[in-house]
């Protein structure tokens, strides 16, 4: 059965994020493979995978080479770093599917890369991503940026369990 697994701002190919992020990685090449290795433990090649924007900074060549050595069908909404490539630049590289626009999930999560604003009276869940290792308090907000979670995708249900109270009595 096919899982559905949620990730942001891997920055592959990006090295000041290391230290902008305290990343635990000596260079670039550590921090790739690595991210690789943690996407590639989770999620199967019949999986998908919705990433939340900030993926590459890469040239094309070796940000097709990344996506191709990812499982899963890979869908891509674009952050403010990928946002100056086209979407066919990223359909090139791999990506199943690429949106410009937030996209709303089984009518309750609002999947976005920048947090949008939301207030207790909104019927939505806004996963993103963007903000990297800070949080957004209130239930409303699921940060998916890889520092929160060892860089590797989580679940649909690890998010839809942390945000959707439970129906059962205490």
């Amino acid at each position: 059965m096919q899982k559905v697994f949620f990730i942001s701002d891997h920055h592959f190919g990006h090295k000041p994020i290391i230290d902008f992020e305290s990343r635990p990685f000596a260079d670039v090449d550590e921090m790739n493979e690595r991210m690789i290795e943690c996407w590639n433990t989770v999620v199967g090649k019949q999986d998908k995978v919705f990433h939340l924007g900030d993926f590459s900074f890469l040239n094309q060549e070796k940000t097709k080479t990344i996506v191709s050595r990812l499982n899963g069908y890979k869908v891509l909404i674009l952050g403010n770093h990928d946002r100056g490539r086209s979407r066919a630049w990223w359909l090139e590289v791999g990506f199943d599917e690429v949106s410009e626009h937030p996209i709303i999930y089984k009518d309750f999560f609002f999947l976005s890369h920048e947090p949008m604003y939301m207030n207790k009276h909104m019927p939505y869940v806004n996963v993103h991503g963007h903000i990297h290792s800070q949080k957004y308090a209130g239930s409303n907000y699921f940060n998916v940026s890889v520092e929160h979670w060892d860089y590797t995708p989580i679940t649909f249900e690890q998010i839809r369990d942390a945000v959707v109270p439970s129906e059962e009595g205490e």
